[in-house]
């Protein structure tokens, strides 16, 4: 059915709703109560205090004996309120089977309130129950026919929802529709009833019908359907939404709301193709010179899909150099193919080649400045730690540094890449110089306490324990939750190290190892871990061992080892230190790697019930969630 809406907000009608349902109860003296037939309006209690004989009666009453509740009910009704004891008064007539009494005092109710048409309801229930479907019928079918007013439409579709009358909830509904004259359509009422009776494509004719008539209610319906795409998602449903979705968008194609809630549903499905086509779309038919296609760009590297990013970064820059996006669509390209190198791992000497002319091709057209600084650093750290070209990107680095007008945080960056890179090359005293240059600038900044950080680090990789604990120690209490967690577990790694027999050996080559896996010599550093195993068997570095030995895997892109070594952590050492991070690493992995979403839920959840205190309790605890199938504003 399609309705034609008039410009209201959606606030004032659900404010509008509790108004004219307050203003029934207080011109009526009456209380919201629930009961057989649903939701009805009764006076209010005068005598709030129940007496031992209401006591008793109500003690039956919750124990089913409605035999011996009727007697007292009976007494209440006739002598004290009808109003106040009409619900247990009546419930217990019909499971006594006194249909008669039964039908006489909801009949006497109508008569008292005639407009409170949920009595009708009731009366139909009685009438169910004595085995009259024809009078049940002729009763609620004379209910929906006597609606007159919204308040109505509202308490009567709540009484037939909640004794499961579906079809008549749905005809209240639409009678609802006629009366208002389109002022308010009940798209939402509707679909919420279609869905408990199971109709998905009358559902989503609602949802739709909503979205075209306002284009806010897209947030509302985004959350009423979340559940589709949950890791169980409901395949039909999505099928059924889709095919609506695009008949309406063929037929109404300047309803752009579609197609952007269109570019949602690809976007939950992970769809990213089509979100892109569509996206496409959109940015050409509203001119938005590419904002859309970078925001999505921006989506697909959170999500590392990095080829479709590129995808959608590629497109913005072939719609010319004119345009607002241009340079912006540029460096993110950059970025990302930058990201698709390091984070991924899975990489060949041509692709770093390709990588490198791409990013001095950029450079060139855009120029060395303050606003390129990120396309400098990054070309400098892939230089130094992929290309073997530590030279060049010291001197690109020292370049960078001394540009005019670069931010002394951007400046701070560099420096500490910089520092990062002699420490790479073995030039331990050269990087502590750097990181100290940045540690006295930036004394109570966050970047100030990373660089402290990473000088305790230099002082840990040296062998010098007690002096790296004691900055460790301090960085504890740092703002950043990063770097204090950071601190705090290298603290606990030296720490429980050398707890049992002081033997300094062990952590020496596991440090050794630590900074051979900094400098990319990740051969050697699996050398060094393995030889910690054989000189010292069962060993307290014995899940760190495993836990570096899974970086290095990740940082290749082998994402089964390192899943095998994760895995060996949460069922042999899952008590220690190490275990809640090992499990939320094999469940991210699961989950965004090997696509078990199940699997990757069962995780999660166990990380929940196993770890309450993790630090990734909060994370897990949101793709938990997720994964389970919530709504998400």
């Amino acid at each position: 059915m399609k309705c034609e809406l008039k410009s209201i907000n959606l606030a004032n009608v659900v404010y509008l709703r509790i108004v004219i349902v307050l203003f029934a109860c207080i011109s009526m003296r009456t209380s919201i109560i629930a009961q057989p037939g649903g939701v009805i309006l009764q006076p209010y209690n005068q005598n709030p205090q129940p007496t031992t004989d209401e006591q008793l009666a109500d003690q039956y009453y919750k124990n089913r004996e409605f035999d011996k509740a009727l007697d007292y009910y009976e007494k209440f009704y006739n002598r004290k309120s009808p109003d106040q004891f009409y619900v247990p008064y009546l419930n217990c007539l019909i499971e006594t089977k006194d249909f008669k009494k039964a039908e006489k005092i909801v009949k006497k109710q109508i008569k008292q309130y005639p407009d409170n048409l949920t009595f009708n309801v009731d009366l139909g229930t009685v009438y169910t129950r004595w085995e009259q479907p024809d009078k049940a019928k002729q009763t609620w079918e004379q209910a929906v026919k006597s609606i007159k007013r919204d308040d109505q439409v509202f308490n009567l579709a709540n009484s037939f929802n909640a004794i499961h009358q579906y079809d008549y909830a749905i005809s209240t509904y639409l009678k609802g529709r006629r009366i208002s004259q389109n002022n308010y359509p009940f798209n939402f009422e509707l679909a919420s009833v279609y869905r408990e009776k199971g109709d998905k494509a009358a559902m989503i004719g609602e949802y739709l019908d909503a979205l075209e008539i306002n284009d806010s209610y897209i947030q509302t319906v985004q959350n009423s359907l979340q559940t589709s795409f949950a890791s169980d998602a409901d395949q039909q449903q999505n099928d059924l939404l889709k095919t609506e979705l695009l008949k309406r968008i063929q037929r109404s194609p300047d309803k752009t709301i579609l197609s952007e809630f269109l570019i949602w549903i690809q976007i939950q499905k992970r769809d990213w193709e089509g979100a892109f086509i569509q996206a496409k779309a959109l940015d050409k038919r509203k001119k938005e010179d590419g904002n859309r296609v970078m925001a999505l760009g921006q989506l697909y590297t959170e999500n590392e899909s990095y080829d479709m990013a590129i995808k959608a970064y590629q497109y913005v820059i072939s719609k010319g150099k004119e345009l607002p996006y241009y340079i912006n669509a540029r460096i993110e390209l950059i970025n990302v193919s930058y990201q698709k190198v390091v984070r991924k791992g899975n990489y060949s000497t041509a692709d770093l080649s390709e990588l490198e002319k791409n990013f001095n091709t950029a450079i060139s057209e855009l120029g060395k400045s303050a606003g390129t600084e990120p396309l400098l650093k990054n070309l400098a750290h892939l230089q130094a730690f992929y290309i073997h070209k530590p030279e060049d990107a010291v001197a690109l680095l020292e370049e960078t540094i001394a540009l005019p007008q670069l931010p002394a945080q951007a400046q701070a960056e560099c420096k500490l890449e910089l520092g990062d890179i002699y420490l790479m090359t073995g030039d331990i005293w050269e990087a502590s110089l750097r990181y100290s240059q940045v540690e006295k600038a930036f004394k109570h900044d966050e970047i100030g306490n990373e660089a402290k950080f990473r000088n305790a680090k230099i002082s840990y990789y040296t062998g010098d324990f007690k002096w790296a604990q004691a900055q460790l120690d301090v960085l504890k209490g740092a703002t950043a939750k990063l770097i204090s967690n950071d601190a705090m577990d290298l603290s606990l790694l030296i720490s429980d190290a050398v707890a049992v027999d002081t033997n300094e050996a062990p952590l020496l080559i596991f440090a050794r190892a630590d900074l051979l896996a900094f400098q990319n010599k990740d051969e050697e550093a699996i050398v060094s871990l393995d030889s910690i195993n054989k000189l010292f068997p069962n060993h307290a570095l014995a899940d760190d061992i495993l836990y570096k030995k899974s970086g290095i895997a990740l940082k290749h892109g082998d994402f089964t080892k390192a899943a095998t070594y994760y895995d060996t952590i949460v069922k042999k050492y899952g008590d220690d230190i190490l275990g809640d991070d090992a499990l939320f690493k094999l469940a991210d992995i699961t989950e965004n790697q090997f696509k078990d979403l199940v699997k990757a839920k069962e995780l999660y959840q166990q990380l929940l019930e196993k770890y309450p205190a993790s630090l990734y309790v909060v994370e897990a605890r949101k793709r938990f969630r997720k994964l389970r199938g919530d709504a998400f504003n």
